[in-house]
């Protein structure tokens, strides 16, 4: 069911009658002509295009993941080493004669009273309400890695000033009179204040970790530092962990062995945020909305991989990272932004505390003294600690500071909003005619076809394989005169191959990942053995850049878009199935420093590759499987490889709201599920689902079944064409609203909490939600049921039902009916 909230116009009904029924009847009337036109086409070309696409048998059983292809946070060493910390009692503590104040920032050593090593803080006040807080080594052995390219430009600031100091503390004043920051001295902590009141606190539990960059020559005697530093927080037990099991030069994972140049280089600070209890995003996880508390269970990992059918309500890394976390209480939302794109875990704990803890003022406590405080520990390998709070105090505000850091989304052509048609494989020219010519048979709209990796030649990309595609240029005019494109995957891996021109210039030019010992990086991968583009290089981006243009890519038209994919990067013969940590990009930084950036580059080099080949004229559409913060501004994302199952359509409505809230609002699963096969209801519900999301594709593996939506018998063709014709009737509307994303960085979709940040009831609400503001949809994500339970928020409101116009109050769980027919659950 589709409610929708009248928005903006008096009265009311004149927007659900006019404006509304206005724009449907449009978009119909353009939908219905554009089929009428392809239908000519089909009559004057019959004789080419007859239609017979088979069922294929299913081959095999959906494989279970092989859980030790993959790592536990026990063989993770970094982790295992912070979790030696216990709570309380750093070692650090603040110099307080050492601060310095300049234009646009405040400096100040930290002292580990330990170790003696210095650290650097510098504290920013950005414009836009937003606090920026960088701990580095004050003097490092050589420069320590600081993401680039994140931030689209540098963050304009505000002056600091001193307001209040003793030999404690000081407060420092942001010039928009709303923030202050008090540093404490010893043991080091800071509290950021908003109009008086304490917003969160950093390193009040302690877990300040910095691993300085040292001589391995010192490892024995650092191992000796390391136990005495941990007598206050350490069991005797692991005080007995013996240099290899601490993993500081080496570590070990199956037959891999990652060796350390730079030894242990890890970082890790904790966030306290009093009266929050409800905490989402940092996606990419196969969870609930809200993100649950991990306690002795493993942490949120970040680390970008190829998880095939990645197990449900799990933690373990998947294809992307957004190392962004939101939270929420009535009235206030706040971001934490951790900038670093090393393997990176996060602890969420839920606890207590007394108010009067929250200010060095003491005060005597009363009854309603204690509240809720969630406390996140974040845990990176490497880098530096570089972190953004992101103050509100609504979402909308937090959606913006973050994208003023990094970037609007893109806004997409018009075509990519519609309906997308792909399988792995279409196998030739005859079959991608045929499966066009479906969708004109059967009334269904389409805009775009896709090809898989075998329509190259030998998984060599930028080529056509001559047996199957003799003729890809007339295919692309033979999709061009029915108004659709075609889309075909590009992935990061070049087939080593003496005879492959791509090859053997990248590799004259040097534009390899290389090996640790210099050599040129080479992995398995789907043409075999494999070299990888080195996309942190801006070089290689730039000749990768043009490798799209008309005149390179052979064959190639001005309709053929991209989809990158295995740009996690996958590497079967590596390391849970990726790049040796150890591997080498341009400036000789390791990929373990930049790992959750590369499918990013990727994308960039992609879309600026369809740019210039347009002469900046159109935009481009480059969909990306792996992806990091600011992948928002070239593209789209997926989920990846999900399963026909019931339980994977309904995840799919909270992974993409994470990602949605986390700035990657053009997102989508793919309909039906990739592996297995899904059973008619339930392909008809995902469809029904998947039109209202912001990308629309219908997706399958080689061992599934024929999917094209006509296949499923009359009814069910009949629901689907239904379902889809709708999505094209509010075309406007989620070109308008992707507008919005692009411009002020509104979630094109939003949990209710966004919308009705008031209302409790809605804050972990992940089976609805809105699309803008004024469309909310309650998908029907269960098998055999007559009646779902939507809840209205909105104390006053007024929905009405899409189809019927009926009219419902807010504040209120509505018991609705439904069937097969039921075209979600949409209120207006």
């Amino acid at each position: 069911m589709l409610l929708l909230k009248p928005l903006l116009m008096t009265p009311k009904q004149a927007f659900l009658d006019q404006s509304y029924h206005t724009a449907i009847t449009k978009v119909n009337t353009e939908v219905t002509a554009q089929q009428h036109r392809r239908k000519t086409f089909q009559a004057k070309n019959k004789h080419k295009m007859e239609f017979n696409i088979q069922n294929t048998e299913e081959t095999s059983a959906l494989a279970e993941v092989e859980s030790n292809k993959f790592k536990t946070t026990g063989d993770i060493a970094f982790y295992r080493r912070q979790k030696r910390l216990l709570p309380g009692n750093s070692p650090y503590h603040a110099l307080l004669d050492t601060l310095k104040l300049s234009s646009c920032k405040a400096t100040l050593q930290l002292l580990n009273e330990e170790n003696k090593v210095s650290l650097l803080l510098e504290v920013f006040a950005l414009e836009n309400h937003v606090i920026r807080i960088k701990v580095n080594e004050l003097k490092p052995m050589k420069p320590r890695y600081e993401v680039p390219d994140v931030i689209v430009s540098e963050p304009v600031t505000q002056r600091l000033t001193v307001v209040s100091k003793d030999g404690l503390s000081f407060t420092l004043a942001a010039a928009d009179g709303c923030t202050q920051v008090l540093v404490i001295a010893k043991p080091f902590r800071m509290e950021i204040q908003n109009h008086g009141e304490v917003s969160m606190c950093v390193n009040s539990l302690g877990y300040l970790y910095f691993e300085h960059l040292r001589k391995k020559s010192q490892s024995e005697g650092n191992t000796r530092e390391s136990r005495q530093e941990s007598k206050r927080k350490c069991d005797v037990e692991t005080e007995k962990e013996s240099e290899e099991d601490l993993g500081l030069w080496k570590e070990q994972f199956h037959e891999f062995i990652d060796i350390k140049v730079d030894g242990p280089t890890s970082v890790g600070l904790d966030f306290s945020l009093p009266g929050f209890e409800y905490i989402f995003g940092i996606p990419e996880h196969t969870e609930n909305l809200r993100l649950k508390t991990t306690g002795q269970e493993d942490p949120y990992r970040l680390y970008n991989l190829d998880v095939f059918a990645c197990k449900l309500h799990s933690r373990m890394g998947m294809y992307g990272s957004v190392p962004l976390l939101l939270a929420h209480k009535q009235n206030q939302t706040m971001g934490i932004f951790w900038l670093n794109a090393s393997e990176t875990l996060v602890d969420i704990s839920l606890n207590t505390e007394c108010k009067t803890s929250l200010s060095k003022t003491k005060k005597l406590k009363t009854d309603d003294d204690v509240l809720l405080r969630t406390d996140v520990r974040w845990m990176s390998e490497s880098g530096i600690i570089d972190a953004f709070i992101l103050m509100g105090p609504s979402a909308f505000d937090v959606f913006n500071q973050y994208s003023r850091l990094t970037g609007l989304q893109a806004f997409p052509p018009l075509f990519a909003l519609g309906h997308h048609q792909c399988r792995y494989s279409y196998k030739d020219e005859n079959d991608v005619k045929q499966v066009d010519a479906g969708f004109d048979m059967n009334d269904i709209p389409n805009d775009v076809i896709w090809l898989d990796i075998d329509h190259t030649e030998g998984k060599r990309y930028f080529t056509w394989d001559r047996t199957k595609f003799s003729r890809p240029r007339e295919m692309q005019e033979y999709l061009r005169a029915k108004d659709r494109k075609l889309v075909v995957i590009i992935d990061p891996h070049v087939k080593v191959d003496k005879k492959y021109p791509f090859y053997c210039e990248a590799k004259s030019k040097k534009y390899f990942v290389m090996d640790k010992d210099g050599e040129e990086y080479q992995g398995s991968c789907w043409p075999g053995v494999s070299a990888y583009l080195d996309f942190t290089n801006p070089i290689v981006r730039n000749w990768y850049a043009n490798k799209h243009g008309l005149d390179q890519y052979k064959d190639s038209t001005d309709i053929l878009f991209v989809w990158n994919d295995m740009n996690e990067p996958s590497v079967f013969s590596g390391p849970e199935l990726t790049m040796h940590k150890n591997a080498v990009h341009t400036g000789g930084w390791e990929h373990r420093e930049m790992h959750n950036l590369y499918g990013f580059y990727q994308q960039w080099a992609t879309a600026e590759g369809l740019i210039r080949r347009s002469g900046g004229m159109e935009r481009p559409f480059v969909l990306t499987r792996s992806f990091f913060a600011g992948s928002q501004r070239y593209g789209a994302v997926w989920t990846g490889d999900n399963v026909a199952e019931w339980s994977y359509l309904k995840i799919s409505i909270p992974m993409l709201l994470n990602l949605s809230i986390t700035g990657i609002s053009f997102c989508g699963a793919d309909i039906g599920g990739f592996a297995q096969n899904p059973e008619p209801e339930l392909l008809v519900r995902w469809y029904q689902a998947a039109a209202y999301q912001p990308f629309f594709r219908n997706h399958s593996n080689t061992e599934t079944k024929r999917r094209e939506p006509w296949l499923f018998g009359e009814d069910n063709t009949r629901i689907i064409r239904e379902t889809i014709r709708e999505r094209y009737a509010l075309l406007p509307f989620w070109y308008t609203l992707f507008y919005m994303a692009h411009t002020k960085a509104e979630p094109v979709i939003r949990p209710l909490w966004v919308n009705f940040p008031e209302e409790v009831n809605t804050f972990a609400v992940d089976d609805e939600y809105m699309i803008g503001e004024a469309l909310l949809v309650h998908p029907v994500t269960d098998a055999g049921v007559t009646e779902v339970n939507v809840l209205l928020p909105g104390k006053g409101e007024l929905w009405y039902c899409l189809r019927t116009l009926q009219r419902f109050g807010g504040e209120q769980i509505l018991h609705v009916s439904v069937t097969l027919d039921s075209v979600s659950i949409r209120l207006v």
